[in-house]
């Protein structure tokens, strides 16, 4: 069997919208985007740690935490617009220096998940491989806010369920949360897609998607102020769980 390769891919735009300058914005001391590049690079499973910026500054301190940037992303994969899907083929194309045709597995490692850990991504990548039916990986949390509970609001004010409530004896809008059923929401903590079902379907999420629930805050995401309000609070209660890092 001919061996391949996993890869880590680690986007980082230059122009934040929400949260300007949010990837190399200093947590505790160090650069937003170092976590991440850390966490990659510790769970000792991949054979390039990549990241794909727009930025020469992210770009400089990317690579002083040991990732590789081969070029910047062009400006037209780097709008608030653009879908991963572009600068992923992108990195395919020009920055991942494995072969195609090698190239195993890619995770997606965004730097606004600071907590995400090492040995969570060593779990997930060991977790996906077991199950060949996946075509990719993206962690989940079961949400509380239910669709059943959802509105369309109209520019009367008029509301109407969002779920159809067609056959429903009661509504779910009038029903405990706890007894509908249960949902799972995306985060953005990690991602883990074949590189051939990348290619072919054109889509990072391939055909038939698995679950992974991440433990703990691992999955908090940092895209607004009150993100990284709500993270510093959370770390003055509960320090351990920031890793460590340092040069």
């Amino acid at each position: 069997m001919q061996q391949v390769f996993d890869v880590a891919m680690i986007p980082a735009r230059g122009n934040s919208v929400r949260l300007p300058g949010k990837n190399i914005r200093p947590l505790n001391g160090f650069p937003l985007i170092a976590y991440s590049i850390r966490a990659a690079l510790e769970a000792g499973i991949f054979s390039e740690v990549i990241v794909s910026t727009d930025d020469p500054q992210i770009a400089q301190i990317a690579r002083e935490w040991g990732a590789c940037v081969p070029s910047l992303r062009p400006q037209e994969f780097a709008l608030s617009s653009s879908t991963d899907l572009e600068w992923m083929m992108h990195a395919m194309e020009n920055l991942i220096s494995i072969p195609e045709d090698l190239i195993g597995c890619i995770a997606i490692i965004r730097p606004t998940n600071p907590l995400r850990r090492a040995s969570t991504i060593r779990k997930a990548m060991e977790v996906f491989k077991k199950n060949s039916w996946a075509d990719s990986l993206r962690a989940m949390d079961v949400t509380y806010i239910h669709p059943g509970k959802m509105w369309r609001v109209d520019e009367n004010m008029e509301a109407k369920p969002y779920l159809d409530q067609t056959g429903e004896i009661t509504p779910t809008h009038n029903r405990p949360t706890q007894t509908l059923e249960k949902l799972w929401l995306q985060n953005a903590g990690l991602e883990i897609t074949k590189s051939r079902s990348l290619l072919e379907t054109q889509s990072i999420s391939g055909y038939r998607v698995m679950a992974f629930q991440m433990p703990d805050y691992e999955g908090l995401d940092l895209n607004t102020e009150l993100d990284w309000r709500l993270l510093e609070a959370l770390l003055n209660n509960k320090p351990h769980l920031l890793p460590i890092i340092g040069k």
